[in-house]
Formats: C-alpha cells, sequence, structure tokens
C-alpha cells in the first residue's frame, strides 16, 4: 500500500491530485466516503484536471474534464455527458483509516 495523504487533507465536497510511482492519480470525497481514480481521461488519455484540485465541476457533484468537458459520476466514474458517455474512469484501490488515505497495491 501507498499513502496518500492524512484525511484531513481532502475535505468534503473537494478532490485531489495524486503522484505515486510516476502514475498520476486523484481522489474525491464524497459523503465522507474516497474515491479514487488514475487521472487519465478515457476519451483522449489526457489528465482531467487544470489545477491541483481541479476535478469536479461547479457543484462539486461530478467529475469534469477540463480539456473537453465530460462529466463522470464521483461514486463510479462513468461518462454520463461528453465525448467519451458510456465510458468510465479507471477506479484504484482505496482504504482510509486512522492514519489517512492509501492507494491499495
Amino acid at each position: 500500500m501507498h499513502f496518500l495523504c492524512a484525511s484531513a487533507h481532502l475535505a468534503e465536497g473537494h478532490s485531489r491530485a495524486f503522484s505515486v510511482a510516476g502514475q498520476a492519480l486523484f481522489g474525491v470525497r464524497r459523503h465522507g466516503q474516497v474515491f479514487l481514480y488514475r487521472n487519465r481521461c478515457p476519451h483522449k488519455g489526457i489528465p482531467l484536471n487544470w489545477t491541483e484540485e481541479g476535478f469536479l465541476d461547479d457543484s462539486a457533484s461530478l467529475i469534469h474534464c477540463a480539456q473537453h468537458g465530460a462529466l463522470f459520476l464521483i461514486e463510479s466514474g462513468e461518462c454520463v455527458a461528453g465525448p467519451c458517455e458510456g465510458e468510465q474512469l479507471q477506479a484504484l484501490g482505496c482504504l482510509e483509516d486512522s492514519q489517512g488515505i492509501w492507494l491499495k497495491d
């Protein structure tokens, strides 16, 4: 497992970028749960964000690809609008404990 951050560093309704062994990832906390994905849009294979924490739409209810506007469900990574509709982000195993948030191998 790889330690990502303390739980307090990923607040409710926010997202954050991570890098583990050269792999770009991001996490989103929604309803107290952390969802972790590879930072790669299924449409063009490019990163989703413009800023380190810029993964969500204005309402913080969907993941938003800054490159071409695709929208993804936070809980499943499924694209619900945009050029990759029906495709999914690559979900990664995640564990949260008293120490913080971890990427499962």
